[in-house]
C-alpha cells in the first residue's frame, strides 16, 4: 500500500476502516503527537505501539494546533502534509490523520481505539481520552521512552546551543 493511501482527511471514512478492522478482530492502537523531525525516539515508540495491537492509527497535530503547545515560534520545521507522510511511509502505519483541536479527546472519542498509548512521561491518568477508551472496554498504555532523543534536542545540537 502506498503511503499516501493510509492519510485519511475524513474521519467518516477512517471510523468506517477502524470499524471493519475491529470486525475482524483487529486490534486497534491509537496514538498521536506532533512527530515534526522524525528521529529514533518515535521510530521506537511508534514501533512498540505497533507491537501491542494488529493496526496502528496516529493522529497527527496540524501545523496550527503545534503552534498552539508552546514548540517555539519556528515550529513546525516540517509541514502537516510532510509529517503525515514520513509516519504513513513507515510499514507498521496502518493510517494517519491530522487534528487541529488542543488535545485528541474527540478524535479517540469518535474512533474508540481498542488501546489508547502515549510515552512514560504520562500517567494513565494523565492521558487525554483514556476514560473514554477504559468505559468502552479498550486498554490504555504507556510505553517506555528512549532517553536522549526529542525533536527539540536536534534543532538545538543544529543550532549549536
Amino acid at each position: 500500500m502506498k503511503s499516501s493511501e493510509k492519510i485519511y482527511t475524513n474521519i467518516t471514512d477512517l471510523q468506517k476502516k477502524i470499524e471493519i478492522w475491529k470486525f475482524n478482530n483487529q486490534a486497534v492502537v491509537f496514538t498521536n503527537g506532533c512527530f515534526d523531525i522524525l528521529h529514533l525516539g518515535h521510530i521506537d515508540y511508534l514501533e512498540k505501539a505497533a507491537a501491542l495491537g494488529k493496526k496502528l492509527v496516529i493522529g497527527v497535530n496540524t501545523d496550527a494546533s503545534v503552534k498552539t503547545l508552546n514548540k517555539g515560534k519556528e515550529r513546525p520545521i516540517n509541514d502537516e502534509y510532510a509529517r503525515m507522510r514520513l509516519l504513513a511511509a513507515l510499514g507498521f502505519v496502518d493510517a494517519v490523520i491530522l487534528f487541529s483541536e488542543p488535545t485528541p479527546l474527540e478524535l479517540i472519542t469518535i474512533l474508540q481505539p481498542s488501546i489508547l498509548v502515549k510515552g512514560n512521561d504520562y500517567s494513565v491518568e494523565t492521558i487525554v481520552g483514556a476514560d473514554v477508551v477504559l468505559k468502552n472496554g479498550g486498554e490504555v498504555k504507556t510505553i517506555e521512552l528512549v532517553e536522549g532523543y526529542s525533536t527539540t534536542k536536534i534543532i538545538n545540537k543544529i543550532l549549536g546551543n
